[in-house]
């Protein structure tokens, strides 16, 4: 660290953003994440004997992946290294092996390199740190806030610990509501601030499990109050709600809660519940999620859920996708929800879905090279000589527009692929089918 390095971290110690100044600077001082940091926990014992292993750390927002990085760095007696894939290249990764080689050469010390949001890292960049991270050159903690299992190299990952981050607890965020106010040292407390209870419950409650959203609507809350006669600054309820207004909600469309949410909707729909469906869907309309996606996913589980149950269910989810199209938002979003409860209020079959997955199985594994010949296009009555449609029944020749006739190839005369339950419509398509079976 040179010395304008050294300046600006002390500066910012002093006068960067709140969040940034209350980082814990000890384990001690952590808040929450007590199923990874418990002090009987692997990764606690890990950073307190500095023998901490390869990590990957993911999770939300503001849930204290930086902190924990930030708690080692200040436990450790390793080097230490920060990067930013984001603004990071190969070149920054190599001055750091380069220096790790030269701390464990004339030192004999490890280096522990940080780096913030990994995923941002394409494939190559990844497979760079492999053989570092395998000969112990560098000690690797990742930072995510996607999805290891889909983001990191598999390779990397066999080779760290994972572990995930959670939305801290409502308490959990009220405790550094408080520190932020009262700590005098780096928090606000110089500035003679108190917050009401009902401030402290309300900021903690919107934060939605993101700490950092709700220390800076505090830091936010007392800069820009005035004293009362009191001398003092006084966060009260309605101070707090114009200084985070919206609860934070986690969900980026290209990341991983993205298809979190879209699973809860459409298992909500599945498991007919429209008050759970209903509320996935405001969800994915207040993060600003592509209403025609949402349109897509409801018109799959109209068929795939519901089917033959109620067939009218397709049709209004098609109906839904239309109409949104044509009207667009805000209005759209009242034909998704008439959607979404229609289908989550409808009996319930897969029995369609079942059956053409059974058929394509059926195709794969049996080899049929030919049309049975009654059932082959016979346009032009000299084709029949070389017995095409010979045999062929017309079903509206005979009473009640039906013959008994084989349509499967013989390699799978009899198989059933479509097997009708007792729900909605399908009951009565299971009743029809019987009563042809006993048909002559």
């Amino acid at each position: 660290m040179d010395l304008f390095d050294y300046l600006n971290e002390q500066k910012s110690e002093t006068e960067g953003p709140l969040a940034s100044r209350l980082r814990p600077r000890s384990l001690d001082e952590v808040v929450g994440q007590q199923h990874i940091l418990g002090r009987d926990k692997m990764l606690y014992r890990a950073i307190m004997a500095d023998k901490l292993s390869s990590v990957i750390l993911f999770g939300p927002p503001g849930t204290g992946k930086t902190t924990i990085a930030q708690v080692i760095a200040a436990s450790t007696k390793a080097n230490f290294r920060q990067i930013n894939a984001t603004t990071a290249g190969k070149k920054d990764m190599e001055e750091v092996v380069e220096e790790a080689r030269t701390y464990r050469a004339a030192y004999g010390k490890k280096t522990i390199l940080f780096i913030d949001e990994i995923h941002r890292f394409n494939k190559a960049q990844q497979d760079f740190l492999l053989p570092y991270v395998e000969n112990g050159t560098v000690i690797l903690i990742g930072a995510t806030t996607e999805n290891p299992f889909f983001e990191v190299n598999k390779a990397l990952l066999s080779r760290s610990n994972v572990f995930e981050l959670k939305p801290l607890e409502k308490e959990d965020v009220a405790v550094l509501v408080r520190r932020a106010v009262n700590d005098r040292e780096r928090g606000m407390g110089v500035y003679n601030a108190v917050i009401d209870e009902e401030a402290v419950d309300f900021l903690a409650d919107m934060a939605g499990g993101d700490a950092r959203r709700a220390i800076n609507a505090v830091e936010l809350a007392v800069l820009t109050t005035e004293p009362s006669a009191d001398g003092k600054i006084h966060v009260t309820l309605p101070v707090a709600e114009e200084c985070i207004q919206r609860r934070s909600l986690r969900y980026d469309k290209s990341g991983d809660s993205h298809y979190d949410v879209i699973s809860a909707f459409i298992k909500s729909m599945r498991g007919s519940d429209p008050d759970a469906a209903v509320y996935w869907l405001a969800r994915m309309i207040r993060a600003g999620e592509d209403p025609k996606f949402i349109a897509r996913r409801i018109m799959i589980c109209a068929s795939e859920d519901v089917g033959m149950a109620d067939p009218r269910a397709l049709m209004v989810a098609v109906a839904a996708a239309e109409t949104v199209e044509r009207v667009g938002m805000p209005e759209g979003r009242i034909p998704l929800a008439q959607a979404a409860v229609y289908v989550a209020t409808a009996p319930k079959s897969n029995a369609s879905y079942l059956a053409v997955d059974r058929a394509l199985e059926a195709v794969d594994r049996v080899a049929i090279e030919k049309v049975p010949p009654h059932l082959t296009n016979a346009p032009i009555e000299g084709m029949k000589d070389f017995g095409h449609g010979v045999g062929y029944k017309y079903a509206h020749d005979f009473p009640g527009h039906y013959v008994k006739q084989q349509y499967l190839p013989d390699e799978l005369a009899g198989t059933k692929f479509f097997e009708p339950g007792d729900n909605g419509y399908e009951k009565d398509i299971k009743k029809y089918m019987e009563f042809l079976s006993h048909l002559v």
